[in-house]
C-alpha cells in the first residue's frame, strides 16, 4: 500500500539520525556543537513548515472554525499533559517520547491525506522524514548520555519504532477517510502538539550563545518545506 510505504520511508530517517549521531564526531568543539543545534533547529523549521503550510490548511477544509480550533487546542494541551507526566517521572526519555508523539500521529494523518489528496500527503511524508532525522539525532544522544543502553540497542529499537508508522498509515489510510471531519481533526490535533513540541523541547535545545547557525538553521528548514509546498502549486 502505497500510504504504508511512505511512512516506512519517512520512518527510516530516525535510525538514519541516530546514525549520524553515533559518528558525529567533529573537531573543534564548538563546530560539534553547532552543527547539533543546528540540525535540532533545522527539524524545528520544518516542523513549522508541516504546520503551517500542510497539517492546519488542509485540517481547515473540513472543519468548522469552532471545530478546527477546539481540535488544535486539544492537541496542545494533550501533549502538555503528556510532557508534564515525562517530567514527573525524570524526563529522562522526553525527546524519545516528543519524537514518538510527532511520529504515530502524524503517519495517521498522512495515511488519511494520501487517501483524500496524493500530492499533499507526499509533501507532508517528506516533511516528517525531515523532521524524524533531527529528533533521532538528539534522541540517540539523550539516550546514550543516560548510559542505560548501548549504541546497538538504541539503534535496533529506532528500527522498531519505524514499524508503528506503517501500522498507523495504514489504519488512517482504512478508516479515517471515511470521514472528512475525523481527517481535520486528526491534521489539527498533530499540528496543536507538534506546535507545542516545538516551542516547549526544541526551540530551547536549538539556542546557543553568540552563534547564529541555529537560527539560520530553522529558516532554512521551512523554506525547504515552502519550496516543497509552492512545486505542488
Amino acid at each position: 500500500m502505497t500510504a504504508m510505504l511512505y511512512a516506512t520511508l519517512a520512518g527510516a530517517f530516525i535510525p538514519l539520525g541516530g546514525l549520524l549521531a553515533r559518528i558525529e564526531r567533529i573537531r573543534p568543539l564548538w563546530l560539534e556543537r553547532e552543527l547539533r543545534h543546528g540540525v535540532i533547529a533545522f527539524g524545528g523549521g520544518a516542523l513549522m513548515a508541516a504546520v503551517a503550510l500542510v497539517l492546519v490548511p488542509e485540517g481547515q477544509r473540513y472543519l468548522s472554525a469552532w471545530s478546527a480550533l477546539a481540535a488544535f487546542g486539544a492537541g496542545g494541551i494533550a501533549f502538555f499533559l503528556i510532557d508534564r507526566m515525562i517530567e514527573r517521572r525524570g524526563g529522562g526519555i522526553a525527546q524519545l517520547m516528543a519524537m514518538l508523539l510527532d511520529f504515530v500521529p502524524e503517519s495517521l494523518a498522512l495515511g488519511a491525506m494520501l487517501a483524500a489528496e496524493l500530492q499533499a500527503g507526499l509533501l507532508l511524508a517528506g516533511l516528517i522524514a525531515l523532521q524524524n532525522l533531527p529528533e533521532g539525532f538528539n534522541a540517540y544522544l539523550e539516550l546514550r548520555a543516560r548510559d542505560a543502553l548501548t549504541s546497538g540497542q538504541i539503534l535496533v529499537g529506532f528500527c522498531a519504532i519505524v514499524l508503528l508508522g506503517p501500522l498507523a498509515a495504514w489504519f488512517g489510510f482504512s478508516y479515517l477517510r471515511e470521514t472528512s471531519v475525523a481527517l481535520g481533526a486528526m491534521l489539527l490535533f498533530a499540528a496543536g502538539g507538534i506546535l507545542y513540541l516545538t516551542f516547549e523541547d526544541i526551540a530551547p535545545q536549538a539556542h546557543l550563545a553568540r552563534r547564529w547557525a541555529p537560527a539560520l538553521g530553522a529558516v532554512a528548514g521551512f523554506m525547504l518545506g515552502l519550496l516543497g509546498q509552492m512545486l505542488l502549486r
